[in-house]
């Protein structure tokens, strides 16, 4: 194992990791499910069990996380996925992202929120105007009649999710916490946050977040299930729950309409070409530096052609991970950064070419990303080899620039979504992620309803002329990003993985792929090795947005040299290391004639991966 990864853990912080731990690579033959939530993979595994295959099992991930982890994720939210057909190697990818209110125009925003005409203004995240139309029940849906095996009824997938909802559950330590952080904003934002919240007297308000281990029910949760399992999309978007939904957020002085809600039901999901970057960086391709990863669970896969990386198309920001990726392999090519040897692994020079092919990536992202059925995004010009080889004559090997973000910088780098990786016997996979956005999302729950409405707007520009500009009927800039890799040469499976967390995302897709192909760590310690976040926590243009955030195991030296070279960087420690995002990785392999999965999860959550 290379020399750097001994300090990685266990953390100094007992707050964060009380004692020295490790985790084994998980090895199986019959599929598997990497997500943040014991409970939510045994969900998953019934399904498995009962016939289903990776997008059955998926939904019925994706519904107990919503039970067991609300302040990330649920059907208040929505979901992108990338799904691997083992049957034709191919990926397709589906958008289950909700849209702006037919309402809300940019005028009556602004107008709304007392703008001038030279404001530029922000939508903010605890406005009822943030509240897209929740795409993930459709999603959920969808998924299963694409993707799904035909053998399991949604009544069967949900029903999981159903019963723990019902009878109750003990709630994890991460989620515990983060339930407890967003308690107080769940009552200031609704006057049904007692369904999502322990009654207690003597907290404020006499509701708090449970504590770990604590048992805890969602029955209003259960009944939104059964509706769904029963009526199908026509139960959610119209009847009890749509009306919860519009009465809640009008109540709040909301512009969405029942027939906004009655529009997305018609439209169903929309099924999208994903995008992909082949490629051949840090010795993964290429006659003269043949790629063979020997380490435990992963395989010996000897591969000259390099790798595809794909990623969910705009709306959806995996295109600023296949940017990066291109810039960092015409940097090689120009002789601008080095093939990194194992021991420069987070050293100075490999976290300064990372950071600042990011930065590069997202200052083209921040302008670009947005509804590609409302503007043009040229994502075939923005990934293309010429394209990123010039963007990449902006690098400085010596220090950071400070001339590439005109169009700004990321920010609400928080890891308030859940991402998760299903693989079947079959040699099905699904990369899946679902999100409230920020936290408890909106913090308002419809009554009865038990779940959250996502304040994904947010993210919505106020500026007119901007190509994310809020519109009426318009999906805003997502961060949520699914990621998979196959093999050049053949199209077979190599990874389901990804990295949950704002705009961290796509930084963390670079950080784990390439923990995994240029320094040949395997699944578990391509997550385990601490990262780096750009600008998280902070809004552009209060000074912070061009920091950069060392994960503790990044050495104060390294810290030391970065600020050297013109980085604001600091280490993060404790709870803080939130910010770096929770990953999920399966990689795929044939041995002996048989397929083998391995995988690993990420200890930033209570997760681990579960064999099927």
């Amino acid at each position: 194992m290379p020399l750097n990864l001994k300090s990685v853990f266990p953390a100094e912080d007992p707050e964060f990791l009380s004692f020295p731990s490790r985790r084994s690579v998980v090895h199986s033959t019959q599929g598997m499910i990497a997500c943040t939530q014991p409970l939510a993979a045994r969900c998953g595994l019934k399904v498995l069990d009962a016939g289903g295959n990776a997008a059955d099992a998926a939904v019925a991930v994706a519904a107990a996380l919503n039970l067991t982890e609300p302040t990330s994720t649920g059907i208040g939210g929505d979901m992108f996925c990338l799904f691997y057909n083992a049957k034709t190697k191919k990926i397709e990818a589906m958008n289950g992202s909700g849209r702006s209110g037919m309402k809300c125009t940019l005028e009556n925003i602004r107008q709304e929120l007392g703008l001038k005409d030279s404001d530029e203004g922000d939508l903010s995240l605890r406005s009822v105007h943030a509240v897209t139309v929740p795409g993930a029940a459709a999603g959920w849906v969808d998924v299963v009649e694409v993707f799904g095996s035909g053998n399991v009824t949604m009544d069967q997938i949900l029903g999981p999710a159903i019963e723990l909802a019902e009878r109750g559950f003990p709630v994890s330590e991460l989620s515990s916490t983060m339930w407890r952080v967003g308690a107080e904003e769940l009552q200031e934002a609704s006057p049904n946050f007692s369904e999502l919240l322990k009654e207690d007297s003597s907290a404020p308000g006499g509701y708090r977040g449970p504590r770990p281990g604590e048992m805890i029910k969602n029955e209003a949760l259960a009944k939104t299930f059964r509706t769904l399992a029963k009526e199908g999309k026509k139960g959610f978007y119209t009847g009890r729950i749509a009306e919860a939904i519009i009465k809640v957020t009008k109540d709040r002085g909301g512009f969405l309409e029942l027939e906004d809600l009655q529009r997305h039901l018609e439209a169903g999901s929309e099924p999208v070409e994903p995008i992909s970057y082949v490629f051949k960086g840090q010795g993964y391709g290429g006659s003269k530096a043949k790629f063979v990863d020997g380490v435990s669970g992963q395989g010996a896969n000897e591969d000259d052609h390099g790798v595809e990386i794909w990623e969910h198309p705009p709306n959806g920001q995996g295109i600023v991970a296949l940017m990066a990726l291109g810039i960092i392999e015409a940097l090689e090519e120009r002789g601008k950064i080095p093939l990194f040897k194992p021991e420069e692994h987070n050293s100075a020079g490999y976290l300064h070419a990372v950071i600042e092919s990011l930065r590069i990536a997202f200052a083209d992202a921040s302008w670009w990303i947005a509804d590609p059925a409302h503007s043009k995004v040229p994502s075939a010009e923005l990934i293309s080899k010429a394209y990123l080889a010039e963007r990449a004559r902006l690098f400085d090997p010596s220090k950071a620039s400070d001339k590439i973000y005109d169009r700004g910088s990321p920010a609400h780098n928080h890891s308030d979504t859940v991402y998760f990786a299903v693989t079947d016997k079959e040699g099905n996979a699904i990369s899946f992620i679902n999100s409230n956005f920020h936290g408890f999302g909106s913090g308002i729950v419809p009554k009865d309803c038990g779940f959250v409405l996502q304040n994904r707007g947010g993210n919505f520009q106020l500026i007119p002329g901007h190509p994310n500009a809020i519109a009426p009927g318009k999906r805003p800039y997502h961060t949520i990003i699914p990621a998979m890799i196959t093999n050049k040469h053949d199209d077979s499976l190599h990874s389901v993985y990804g990295v949950m967390g704002g705009f961290m995302q796509p930084q963390g897709h670079v950080q784990v792929l390439l923990n995994m192909l240029a320094f040949k760590h395997n699944p578990q310690a391509a997550l385990d090795a601490p990262r780096f976040c750009i600008g998280a926590e902070h809004m552009p243009g209060d000074g912070n947005e061009r920091k950069v955030f060392l994960e503790e195991g990044i050495s104060q030296e390294v810290c030391d040299r970065l600020i050297k070279m013109g980085h604001k960087a600091e280490i993060v420690t404790g709870y803080g290391r939130g910010v770096f995002g929770r990953g999920q990785l399966i990689r795929s392999h044939v041995e002996d004639g048989t397929m083998v999965y391995s995988a690993g999860s990420d200890p930033r959550g209570d997760g681990a991966a579960y064999p099927g």
